[in-house]
């Protein structure tokens, strides 16, 4: 019972306390100012994003304000012909 108590002892593998991870590495300030820069850059992206949604939403409403009498007519879902 000893020897299969040692053998499985020395089988598993021991964990290693001092695993150096890469934020470990880092210095704490140079961390700091990548997590910030992660966080504006994050910020700018959706911002860009909206911009770009509210300007098609401005480019559409326009294009639906300009649109002549004919148009709007053959968009629209009714069959006109009925009503003569």
């Amino acid at each position: 019972m000893k020897k299969q108590n040692r053998q499985r002892n020395q089988s598993k593998p021991k964990k290693d306390d001092s695993a150096v991870t890469l934020g470990d590495m880092i210095n704490p300030n140079l961390f700091k100012q990548l997590k910030d820069q992660q966080e504006q850059l994050k910020a700018a992206e959706a911002k860009r994003i909206e911009e770009e949604e509210q300007k098609k939403r401005e480019e559409r409403r326009l294009k639906e304000k300009n649109k002549s009498f004919e148009e709007l007519l053959n968009e629209s879902g009714m069959n006109w012909k009925e009503f003569k």
